[in-house]
């Protein structure tokens, strides 16, 4: 997903979209469910807001070279969860909102998270290892505040069971 770059929506006097949709063939993903995704995260992170248009279909259709049928699948899933709706003959709007952090704590934490990532690739990670990393981490961090286990060393997984850490 691109943040920084808008997408016309093809029409006279259309506003464009704060959003564009990407990609990762290799993901292992359903093409839909990173469309939707994509919406899930820049609601979170406060790039999309309740009004807001999302890339007309044909547009998304021609730019990523997929189904129309797909772009309507992730569609209808962003109305089902209430996200998003629907205008016959206008496009797809948001509906809901999420309760982002501030901008400015947002880009605090991204420089930190790139600083980090520089570390975790001087350190010889690659993209598949800093997942696996921060998914343990954050599976880790949820059970341990869920548990009410705030004390526990951080640097011990909160359990490990035959699947790996969980």
């Amino acid at each position: 997903m691109t943040l920084d770059k808008q997408v016309a929506n093809g029409g006279p006097g259309a506003a464009p979209s704060p959003i564009e949709f990407r990609l990762d063939p290799a993901s292992g993903v359903p093409t839909y469910l990173q469309l939707v995704r994509q919406v899930e995260d820049a609601l979170l992170l406060g790039y999309l807001r309740r009004g807001d248009q999302l890339p007309k279909v044909r547009d998304v259709v021609s730019d990523l070279a997929i189904n129309p049928n797909t772009v309507l699948k992730a569609y209808r899933e962003l109305e089902h969860k209430g996200l998003a709706a629907g205008r016959p003959g206008q496009g797809t709007f948001v509906e809901a909102t999420a309760t982002p952090a501030t901008l400015p704590e947002l880009a605090g934490l991204r420089r930190r998270l790139l600083r980090w990532l520089g570390d975790a690739e001087g350190a010889g990670m690659d993209e598949a290892s800093v997942v696996a990393l921060f998914s343990t981490t954050l599976r880790d961090f949820t059970e341990r505040r869920r548990t009410g286990d705030a004390g526990a060393d951080p640097e011990q997984p909160a359990r490990v069971s035959s699947g790996g850490v969980a």
